[in-house]
This record gives C-alpha cells, structure tokens and sequence, in this order.
C-alpha cells in the first residue's frame, strides 16, 4: 500500500513538472510569437543547412504567414495560399500550394502559429538562451520534432531545427528586424521575370 502510495504521488508530481515546464515553454513561445509576428512585418537573414538537401544562406521577409525568401540561387514567394518559386539556373518558375512542412523548411519563422496546437511543448536553458522542444502529438505531422533556440532578452529566435522522418534541417537566424512590409512583397510578379518559365504544380 505504501509503495502504491509512493508511485501516486510521484506520478502527481511529475505530472506537475511537466504541465509547469509546459506552460513556461509556452509562455517563452508566445512573447516569440508577439516579436516575430509584428501585423507590419519583419526582416532577417538565415543560414540553412540539411545533409540531404545541402546549405543555403538568404534574407526573409514576414508578414503573418507570408513570406518572401532570397538565396543565390532561388526566390521564393508565399502569399499564405500560393508559392511561387524562381530557380535562377533554369529561369523558371514553380507555382504550388505547399504543405506546412514546405512552408516550415523555406520559412523558419512559421512555428510561431505551429506550437499552437498538435504539439507537446517543453524547455531548458542552454548557453543563456531557451530552448524550447516540440514533438508532434499525431504521428502523422510532416514536422515530428522541432527546437526553438530563443534570446531571453528580445525574445527573438536565433535557431530553429526541425525533424521530417529521419532528417532534420537547421536555420541560423541573425540581424532579425521589426520593419514594415508591402503585400505586394510576398506575391509573384511576372513583369520581374518576363522570361521566366511558369510551371503550374497545383
């Protein structure tokens, strides 16, 4: 009886660590969320890096769940429905409508509206800085694991890495700027690119 006891009241204090480590994850992701997610939009600049898909460097503009992303080699727009993408090699352009986990890998801001739901969250402090973890609830989310890397004191992302199956993709994220912009940024314009190929994969 004592030992049934003892296991009870273990489990209610687990069970409490975790639902606090949960909150406090939560809290660190939704002040994230308020910074990133300015109505007016933001700028930074992010390295990625994938063992199976290569490196990467660019800017990205944000505005809710648009974005706009730059690299040497490709452009990509996303208006929160449709996602244009530009190669520079062949001059074409790629029109789809992409999954979340699409999104995720061209925007490593797009946890801030993931961790809402369909997550189990938890955190520690590594270096300074938190670390906050999130694990698919559902097994069948294209994202089954992700970590945000946050500065304690702007509250601005600095890393995100994130697991598909068995790969897992790392963004660098540096000079994160609040800085307003135009609808227009995260939409296509043919007139740019009147020798582009469109290719439509919707």
């Amino acid at each position: 009886m004592k030992r049934i006891f003892l296991f009870a009241l273990m489990s209610v204090l687990t069970m409490g660590i975790y639902a606090a480590d949960n909150m406090t994850a939560r809290k660190v992701l939704d002040k994230t969320a308020a910074v990133v997610g300015k109505k007016s939009g933001a700028l930074a600049q992010f390295h990625i890096a994938n063992a199976k898909l290569g490196n990467a460097s660019g800017t990205i503009a944000i505005k809710g769940n648009k974005f706009n992303a730059r690299t040497a080699d490709a452009t990509v727009w996303f208006n929160g429905k449709t996602q244009w993408t530009y190669m520079k090699n062949t001059d074409e352009v790629n029109v789809t409508t992409p999954t979340q986990a699409q999104q995720t890998q061209m925007n490593p801001l797009t946890f801030i509206n993931m961790y809402k739901s369909g997550y189990k969250l938890s955190m520690k402090t590594v270096e300074g800085k938190y670390e906050v973890r999130m694990v698919a609830e559902n097994k069948s989310r294209s994202v089954q694991e992700m970590f945000i890397v946050v500065n304690p004191k702007t509250f601005v992302p600095t890393q995100v890495r994130m697991r598909q199956k068995d790969s897992w993709t790392t963004i660098n994220i540096s000079n994160f700027k609040a800085t307003p912009q135009s609808d227009a940024v995260f939409t296509f314009n043919k007139k740019d690119f009147p020798s582009a190929e469109i290719v439509d994969l919707r």
